[in-house]
C-alpha cells in the first residue's frame, strides 16, 4: 500500500512544486493584494506540511519495495538493497529489518550487528525539515495576526475622535 501511496507522491511533487512557484511569482509580480502577509505564510505553513507528508509517503513506500523485493522472486536473497549498499558484505548478510517510523531498511549481517540499506535518512530529514519550516510559519502568521489585532484596537477611529 505504501508503495502506491509513494508512487502518488512522486506523481504529486512536480504538481506541488509548480503551485509553489506560481504562488511566489503572485508575490512578486505587480498587483497584489495589500495584506498578502499573513494570508502566504499560512498558505506556506500548508505547503511545507504538505511536503512533509509527501516525503514521508515516499520513504514508506521506498522502504515497502525494499522490503518486498527481499521476500519475493527468485533473486531476493540476499536483498538487492542490502547487495547495492554494500557489495562487500554479500556473503555475511543473513536477514533484514524494515521499519516504517522511521522509514529505514537495515541489513542483518551473521554476527548480528546491522548496517543501514538505501539511504533513506535523507528523506527523514527533508520531513523533520518541512515540519519545522510548517511550525515557523504558521507562528509566524499567528504572531503577524495577533499584532495587527493589537494594532487595530489602540489606534482610534478618526471618524470617531473629535
Amino acid at each position: 500500500m505504501f508503495a502506491l501511496l509513494g508512487f502518488a507522491a512522486l506523481v504529486a511533487t512536480p504538481v506541488w512544486a509548480v503551485a509553489v512557484v506560481i504562488r511566489l511569482l503572485s508575490v512578486v509580480l505587480p498587483g497584489r493584494r495589500p495584506d498578502w502577509g499573513v494570508p502566504l505564510l499560512r498558505w506556506g505553513a500548508g505547503m511545507a506540511a504538505a511536503a512533509a507528508v509527501m516525503l514521508l509517503v515516499m520513504a514508506l513506500g521506498a522502504v515497502q519495495l525494499s522490503d518486498h523485493e527481499s521476500r519475493s522472486g527468485t533473486d531476493s536473497f540476499p536483498p538487492p538493497a542490502c547487495r547495492d549498499a554494500a557489495p562487500h558484505l554479500v556473503e555475511q548478510i543473513v536477514g533484514h529489518r524494515a521499519s516504517y517510523l522511521p522509514p529505514a531498511f537495515d541489513c542483518v549481517l551473521e554476527d548480528g550487528t546491522t548496517y543501514p540499506g538505501p539511504p533513506y535518512g535523507w528523506l527523514n530529514g527533508l520531513a523533520v525539515t518541512c515540519v519545522v519550516v510548517s511550525a515557523l510559519l504558521a507562528a509566524g502568521a499567528r504572531c503577524a495576526t495577533r499584532r495587527r489585532t493589537t494594532r487595530q484596537v489602540r489606534v482610534p477611529d478618526p471618524e470617531t475622535v473629535g
